[in-house]
């Protein structure tokens, strides 16, 4: 005797070679010897074994899902009993197998209710089921023709439509994404190299900046209309100031004054644009830049923290007479502080003296030899403290640069032997760079930044022993943090230091300007001790910098690269970072080298450049040799 069963979710049969109660040996038509359940038996026949199933496999091909579906009652029903209704005669046991084996195969028609039993599907559900089932048709057709296109590198009309998505957030259910996958699995291509081949980014540039604009300001760089500013009316600086600022620069935030006074001493001023003035806490202005928190800075563009509408009014622009925060210095001749003062007053602004102006005629050699040719003025043969323009300010600057290496060495920090670092610049037009050396710590630089340190350590004393809160950023045990309280600046060498020297640019300093104008002015202060308020903006600046930054390194990298790609750069020098990363000459980039053999950290090396990938952010070099190797090294 054989037998016709189920057994993990198929149809097979065997002959029986013993049975027990609830149990049956089996051997099949392999030879192949089991144990199976009685219960899991659904027909015994006699006859060919070898055969049945391909005859009832055969059968069950002719019987259609959806008459027998139609045959059978809402009740309940056993698979002979549909077969011997659709046949009309008590069906042989092919038959019967054949009912069974569509009847499983189909389950959108037939609920099973147990061992070959089954219940017809709720009309309802079965037009829900079949229209699902049809969708899926069509969607995996989709797929097949996306699939097509995009190896063959073109790009589907309906994948112009979903390029944010396939780009930035990719929805793995989604059709178009499931389309890529498979292709890029057929093309061995990454999916952003397949969409770029296909013509879905057209601009590199735009894709690595689309990214960031998509999760920092979803809803655009603009601002909405706001009503104008309103600048108060202050008492006149008797001193004119100029400002020091890259030629890019147009959020002017600080600027210098010098005056001589008559017991021999000078004055100097450092003045702050106070744009606190007009962004009023809780203001719409306020709400802006609360938001934004920082302007964003990257090789060729910017996004600014306010709207020009406030910016306008506030920047230390030449020519004009704007209200600012001012910090007055006086100074003995040997340098040191003998008194200091702040006010809020309105200063005119006499220039805006640039980098580019300055360096050449206030630099390392005219500081020591004033009348070198490279600073000689318009006053005549060696005259640099006369002149006009740029040359009429050296004396001031000369001042400001001996007040800077004094505070510089009070703070510990003065280094003469310090190793040269430099600084980039990059300048992007119409998307061509160029990205310029500058080196860090020059006169020029060292003269604003050791004021402006100086001006945000004094104020955040001022908040400290006012008991005013404040936002400090501190530096204990090598970390470097953000924080409500006045904690040392070891990197710095500062008891304190809060940021409020760049208040159109970074909402830290705006916050803090508000703080020390309230304490200069006898006024209660925007934030008030344990400011919950203050904590929160302190925290989302850290955040949101730290990611502004972030980004601006990117774009860096991106244009360095771009670069490499405009200039044709075949070979280039490079300089042992360590292990194998090197920094590239000319620019501040750093990659690895896996060819690079064991070498000394600041050696010279020479690469060639192998691959350049600006989507990907890669750089393919391989080394050459050592610049100041000897003869016998590689």
């Amino acid at each position: 005797m054989n037998v016709f069963f189920e057994e993990e979710g198929s149809f097979k049969v065997a002959s029986v070679m013993t049975e027990n109660p609830g149990s049956m040996q089996v051997e099949s038509a392999s030879g192949k010897r089991s144990k199976i359940k009685s219960a899991h038996v659904l027909l015994r026949f006699e006859g060919t074994l070898t055969s049945f199933m391909e005859a009832a496999q055969t059968e069950a091909a002719t019987l259609q899902a959806d008459f027998l579906w139609e045959c059978c009652g809402e009740p309940e029903f056993g698979f002979e009993e549909l077969a011997e209704e659709y046949y009309g005669v008590k069906p042989s046991c092919i038959q019967s197998a054949a009912t069974a084996i569509s009847l499983h195969a189909a389950p959108m028609y037939f609920y099973r209710k147990g061992k070959g039993r089954y219940k017809a599907a709720p009309e309802e559900s079965l037009k829900a089921a079949l229209a699902s089932q049809e969708r899926k048709r069509l969607q995996t057709e989709k797929i097949v023709e996306y699939v097509a296109l995009l190896t063959a590198f073109k790009l589907p009309l309906e994948f112009t439509h979903h390029l944010d998505m396939l780009l930035y957030a990719p929805d793995k259910n989604a059709l178009e994404w499931k389309a890529l996958e498979e292709a890029s699995a057929t093309t061995h291509l990454s999916h952003l190299k397949l969409l770029e081949t296909c013509g879905a980014i057209p601009s590199i540039h735009d894709y690595h900046l689309g990214a960031f604009l998509r999760e920092y300001f979803p809803d655009g760089t603009g601002f909405s209309a706001v009503a104008a500013v309103t600048v108060p009316s202050l008492p006149w600086a008797d001193v004119e100031a100029f400002s020091i600022d890259d030629a890019t620069t147009t959020e002017i935030d600080d600027a210098f004054s010098v005056l001589q006074l008559a017991n021999g001493n000078a004055r100097v001023g450092i003045h702050i644009a106070a744009p606190s003035l007009g962004v009023l806490p809780d203001s719409e202005l306020d709400v802006v830049a609360l938001k934004r928190l920082s302007t964003v800075y990257m090789p060729g563009n910017k996004i600014t923290m306010l709207p020009q509408a406030a910016i306008q009014p506030f920047s230390l622009k030449a020519g004009e007479v704007r209200p600012a925060l001012s910090l007055y210095l006086e100074i003995a001749p040997d340098f040191s502080i003998v008194a200091h003062d702040s006010r809020v007053e309105s200063v005119k602004i006499a220039d805006n003296l640039r980098h580019d102006e300055l360096e050449p005629i206030f630099n390392e050699e005219t500081i020591v030899n004033p009348s070198s040719p490279l600073g000689r003025g318009a006053g005549g043969e060696g005259s640099i403290n006369s002149g006009e323009g740029v040359f009429a300010y050296w004396e001031r600057l000369l001042l400001l640069f001996n007040l800077a290496e004094s505070l510089e060495k009070a703070r510990g920090k003065y280094d003469p032997n310090r190793p040269p670092q430099m600084d980039y610049n990059f300048y992007v037009v119409d998307g061509k760079v160029g990205i310029t050396e500058r080196r860090r710590g020059s006169p020029v630089d060292k003269l604003v930044a050791e004021l402006m340190i100086y001006a945000n350590a004094h104020w955040g004393g001022l908040l400290r022993d006012a008991n005013i809160p404040g936002i400090y950023r501190a530096q204990m045990g090598g970390k470097v943090y953000m924080t409500v309280k006045a904690e040392p600046h070891q990197g710095l060498g500062v008891a304190q230091y809060a940021w409020s020297t760049s208040p159109l640019r970074r909402a830290v300093d705006l916050v803090n300007q508000r703080q020390v104008m309230a304490l200069l002015n006898g006024t209660e202060p925007a934030y008030p001790q344990n400011s919950d308020q203050l904590t929160t903006i302190m925290r989302d600046f850290d955040i949101t910098y730290n990611a502004y930054s972030e980004f601006q390194q990117r774009m860096e990298r991106y244009w360095c690269l771009q670069y490499l790609i405009q200039e044709d750069v075949q070979e280039i020098g490079a300089t042992v970072w360590r292990e194998n990363l090197v920094r590239l000459d000319g620019m501040p980039y750093i990659t690895k080298v896996p060819s690079l053999p064991e070498t000394p950290v600041g050696a010279q090396v020479r690469l060639k450049i192998e691959r350049v990938d600006t989507l990907l952010m890669e750089l393919g070099c391989k080394f050459i040799g050592r610049v100041d190797a000897p003869e016998n090294s590689p």
